[in-house]
């Protein structure tokens, strides 16, 4: 299940301290410790720990990481990925470049540099131009999230563009019934200060009639 479609232009969080994270360097709260390297990210706190972080603190690890959301860092060719299915669960990857390490299919999270674009040269990357299988569109996480942020991004801009015109359009429109409306409502003020006849005025006596004659 896809926690986040990224149909909103901009990056949640824990994408942007993912892409940006540097892996694989020693961790500072166990500087002491062998196997130190951080390869593991948190969810939970957007950060980057190593695997001694991850242990409880009543197994003698960092605490209270081994209860938040993982996600483990691999490297390949000296870039870092990670699983797809790990990935899956958190970002809708599809349409990314995946490869097979170990048996496990993974994704690159960042563009990899290269010596000159392929652009024209067959498939390739939507973002920045890397040669791609033809079944792909995106080399890797961050060029998808770009460009489907770019793609909200300008679906918001010509849906405000569209509401704004209507407006416009519906201007005239609204002022005519605006104004039948006030005459209306100055009609029946008018009618309202008509006088009434006064209860006061006296009714003109009827014909006298003679009595009979005895």
């Amino acid at each position: 299940m896809v926690g986040y479609d990224l149909s909103v232009p901009q990056k949640p969080a824990w994408l942007e301290a993912l892409l940006s994270e540097k892996f694989f360097v020693p961790c500072t709260k166990h500087a002491a410790l062998k196997k130190n390297e951080r390869n593991v990210f948190c969810v939970d706190c957007n950060g980057g720990v190593c695997q001694h972080c991850c242990v409880s603190s009543s197994r003698g690890g960092g605490g209270h990481h081994h209860t938040h959301c993982l996600l483990q860092i691999r490297r390949y060719v000296y870039h870092d990925v990670i699983r797809l299915q790990d990935m899956q669960r958190l970002l809708d990857c599809s349409q990314v470049q995946t490869y097979i390490i170990n048996s496990s299919r993974v994704v690159f999270l960042n563009q990899r540099p290269q010596p000159r674009p392929s652009k024209g040269l067959g498939n390739a990357c939507a973002t920045c131009d890397r040669s791609l299988q033809d079944s792909y569109s995106y080399c890797s996480v961050a060029c998808k999230a770009d460009a489907a942020i770019r793609q909200a991004a300008g679906h918001r801009r010509r849906l405000s563009l569209v509401i704004t015109n209507s407006s416009k359009s519906l201007l005239p429109s609204l002022k005519k019934a605006a104004a039948v409306k006030l005459l209306d409502m100055k009609e029946e003020e008018e009618s309202l200060r008509l006088v009434p006849v006064s209860s006061s005025v006296k009714r003109r006596k009827g014909i006298p009639h003679r009595s009979p004659v005895c």
